[in-house]
């Protein structure tokens, strides 16, 4: 059987060694191999390059996680997805930051970057992974069909790590969405209850759903946010680019599961089937 494999785009920064970090302590739990990615724009840049990757490598060695070093030359927007594709990767993990980078992997770019690919992305920032992982996660619910899809990525995760799971939803004065925001609750009960996972459900404002998803996160110490990328879809709803951009670059700089819609059933494990 193939391992399950995760990539890292690696900048040789600061933020892409703790997104280095994080993959290596999910693999250890989840026996995957790691394919550390570093994309140039020339050629002539490849031989320096493999230099420094290797170094990382070598570094990282007595993690005991299989870590292959990959150059590549083209750009963060194309070729990460295409990369992720070609590997059948199951997770990326990727460092944002601000333009200290060539890459300048901002919030913006981060997103841009996600958006190209099919493949679930742990987003971080300069906080690293907990020795016991992702004990706590949170996972906002609105009302696009959507965000159904995550679970099952979550409910992974969960089982793996034994986290916790925390629920919100915004609060809704229409009475048709309200009952669907309970229905809502009552099926992420179910899904996370079936599968032994703690859960939490909360209801906050509907104004401000992104700082309410924050500031839940910071009071149950939340190890990560786990949200949909509708970027690429012109929904209505409470998910939009600006919310996604505030969840990825949080001031409490929690790490963000984002996951891209996929056409077909919700109930389907997208990732470590």
């Amino acid at each position: 059987m193939d391992k399950k494999t995760f990539i890292v785009p690696h900048d040789f920064t600061a933020v892409a060694d703790i997104a280095l970090e994080h993959a290596i302590a999910t693999a250890k739990i989840l026996d995957a191999k790691i394919l550390v990615l570093h994309l140039v724009n020339k050629e002539k840049n490849i031989a320096e390059a493999e230099v420094e990757l290797q170094k990382i490598i070598n570094k990282n060695e007595a993690s005991g996680v299989e870590l292959v070093p990959n150059i590549r030359v083209g750009n963060i927007f194309d070729d990460i997805g295409e990369f992720a594709a070609e590997n059948k990767a199951e997770l990326i993990f990727m460092g944002t930051h601000g333009a200290h980078g060539w890459q300048h992997l901002t919030g913006s770019h981060a997103l841009k970057v996600i958006t190209n690919s099919s493949v679930p992305f742990i987003v971080v920032q300069e906080k690293g992974i907990k020795a016991t992982g992702y004990d706590d996660i949170v996972v906002p619910m609105d009302l696009n069909k959507e965000t159904k899809q995550k679970l099952a990525i979550v409910a992974n995760l969960a089982v793996y790590f034994k986290s916790r799971v925390h629920v919100i939803t915004p609060d809704e004065s229409d009475e048709y969405l309200r009952h669907q925001i309970k229905a809502n609750i009552l099926f992420a009960n179910k899904f996370f209850s079936e599968k032994g996972i703690e859960i939490t459900t909360t209801i906050a404002p509907s104004s401000g759903f992104d700082k309410e998803v924050v500031k839940l996160a910071v009071k149950c110490d939340a190890d990560l946010i786990a949200i949909m990328n509708l970027n690429r879809n012109n929904f209505l709803g409470v998910i939009t680019a600006t919310y996604e951009q505030y969840i990825i670059t949080n001031d409490a700089k929690i790490p963000a599961l984002v996951v891209n819609p996929i056409e077909g059933p919700y109930g389907t494990s997208f990732m470590f089937g």
